[in-house]
């Protein structure tokens, strides 16, 4: 396995990696990254500046990946980690808190001083491991990302 930046050939598979995730997984369709439309063209909405997107990949094929982008507000400080997401084979195996390493190593040489985050609460294990990475929990989502159907914000200095 190897954790790379996102290219454009990786849209189609990690399309399917996320929205596979919400089906398998039992999550709520609407109002989540599952209906976004940067979940169709990851390589295009990450390929700005201070954004990046990772991706996990084994022998051609994608099998998970996380990013940053600047949080939808005023505070240019302010970071959100986006679309982290894994096939269930990767799931449990330490993949989850590699990435998330890498994508706050990420923010904080962007510049960021604060990193956001939106889930469900069916997931968690993700949430778990928020927490234990220094993630506090907020009692309202920041800035207007559309995930209405999330419903545990977090923020973390970095």
């Amino acid at each position: 396995m190897r954790i790379r930046e996102i290219k454009i050939e990786d849209n189609l598979q990690i399309e399917s990696v996320i929205k596979s995730t919400f089906k398998e997984l039992g999550l709520p369709l609407e109002g989540t990254a599952y209906e976004d439309i940067e979940t169709t063209r990851m390589f295009e909405s990450y390929h700005e500046e201070k954004a990046i997107y990772f991706v996990i990949e084994e022998s051609g094929q994608v099998k998970g990946g996380g990013g940053i982008k600047s949080l939808s507000t005023k505070d240019d400080t302010i970071c959100e980690l986006q679309k982290m997401y894994f096939s269930n084979e990767l799931r449990g195996k330490g993949y989850g808190q590699k990435l998330l390493s890498i994508c706050l190593d990420a923010a904080q040489k962007m510049g960021y001083k604060y990193c956001y985050l939106e889930t469900l609460l069916e997931l968690k294990k993700a949430i778990k491991l928020y927490k234990k990475n220094d993630f506090k929990e907020l009692k309202q989502p920041m800035g207007y990302t559309g995930h209405t159907s999330c419903g545990v914000w977090m923020l973390k200095t970095i």
